[in-house]
């Protein structure tokens, strides 16, 4: 912990360097690696090397064992990562956070990336950076000394309650709502698919709160997951992200006071609007270092295993293909730093962020297939990570928007989407 504060005075006494988008001497954050970033400071890889240490002691000697269990301790996981300061970098420092711009957090998501499985991962953007955006930047003071607080202490799990069964990438079709009765909302509905649902506290959740138009009728409102009416119905069985809980939720005439609504009444979608861009950005950046692991572990199987008396890596269709999968991870780094580089500055990167959440997921799926491949009977075994990335990274093309509304969204900033009649 004792480099967490130095690494946290260094970037308290150096306001300045926060914003020094453009140094291009920032030194590797991992032994080998020898790229060089426009985004990232010294300051950057220094909050990069005090996770990977946790990463190494406090969560991969376990991994194997959660993703078994199909559940990992969030609580103790998240307050060991609460405690160093992880869980809101980017979050202003009178709740607790380290008051440093978006790019840490997306830093922190690269860094990630070298958890052994893809859940843990995810749970953790879930508590850091997709469900309390909205409610740092637009909720009451009482309401993030609340919530907040806690939650970028690691003191609590938080879930984000959007998705439900018939309405998932479509938002604006969700039905649970909030009927407004003195100082209360009383909830009724249903949320399906919550990261972190049976072992959360509370719940930023998206609602409707009037009879208007579907993206005007909406509102954000933290429900803390023990009042009563709220029943997790069940723990949802998945194909991967094995070791993340994910539940079916439903509300029955849940009670919870007004004063729990983030920011004004009917905004919900434009705030859930905005956190969506910071879920897509994390996810494109948590999912790149994985993948230059994936690309690592299949160099070093495929230079071991030997095949009609060669190393099967000297066969050129197989170091090729490494070397063309290397080059789009690359690519995508660089349109993933260009976004956050935009973002960061005020600009509006909702085509960026949807381009580079589209080509992360498509890309995980390539790239997992092709170095599957190359592991041949090995790889359809659960012994190897690459069997493991390859069932976890299926997620990232279809949460958070899928790919199909990402190239909506694209179409529609190139004036290309066909207007409804």
């Amino acid at each position: 912990m004792a480099l967490r504060l130095c690494s946290l005075q260094l970037l308290r006494s150096r306001p300045g360097s926060v914003c020094r988008l453009f140094s291009l001497t920032a030194p590797a954050s991992q032994a080998g690696n020898q790229e060089v970033t426009a985004l990232y400071t010294p300051e950057h890889n220094a909050i990069r090397d005090s996770l990977r240490k946790i990463i190494d002691t406090e969560i991969n000697p376990y991994v194997d064992q959660w993703e078994k269990e199909e559940q990992f301790p969030a609580h103790h996981v998240f307050k060991i990562l609460g405690r160093a300061g992880m869980l809101g970098v980017s979050k202003q420092t009178e709740y607790g956070g380290m008051g440093l711009d978006f790019s840490y957090s997306i830093a922190i998501a690269e860094e990630l990336g070298n958890i052994n499985c893809g859940g843990i991962p995810m749970a953790i953007g879930v508590q850091s950076d997709m469900a309390t955006p909205a409610l740092s930047r637009f909720g009451s003071d009482e309401l993030k000394r609340q919530f907040l607080t806690p939650t970028i202490a690691g003191d609590v799990v938080a879930c984000l309650g959007v998705s439900e069964t018939g309405g998932g990438s479509d938002v604006a079709s969700i039905k649970t709502n909030a009927v407004r009765k003195g100082d209360d909302y009383i909830i009724n509905g249903s949320k399906m698919w919550i990261t972190n649902g049976c072992q959360a506290d509370w719940m930023c959740l998206l609602t409707n709160t009037s009879a208007g138009a579907p993206h005007k009728n909406k509102s954000l409102i933290c429900l803390p997951m023990k009042t009563p009416g709220v029943h997790i119905a069940k723990k949802i069985d998945k194909m991967g992200m094995k070791s993340s809980d994910t539940a079916q939720i439903f509300f029955e005439d849940v009670r919870v006071p007004s004063k729990y609504l983030i920011g004004e009444e009917g905004m919900g979608f434009v705030y859930q609007m905005l956190q969506f861009q910071e879920e897509r950005m994390w996810g494109a950046a948590n999912v790149l270092t994985a993948m230059e692991n994936i690309v690592q572990g299949t160099i070093k199987y495929t230079s071991e295993r030997k095949i009609f008396n060669q190393p099967l890596l000297d066969n050129q269709t197989v170091h090729f293909r490494l070397a063309e999968l290397s080059t789009e991870v690359e690519l995508l780094r660089s349109l993933l730093h260009r976004t956050v580089g935009l973002y960061i500055d005020g600009n509006d990167v909702t085509k960026l962020a949807s381009m580079a959440k589209l080509k992360a997921g498509r890309l995980a799926r390539e790239l997992s297939d092709s170095c599957l491949q190359f592991w041949g009977g090995m790889g359809f075994t659960n012994e190897v990570l690459v069997s493991r990335f390859y069932r976890d990274s299926r997620l990232l093309s279809i949460g958070a928007g899928a790919d199909e509304v990402m190239l909506s969204i694209i179409c529609k900033y190139m004036g290309t989407l066909p207007r409804k009649k």
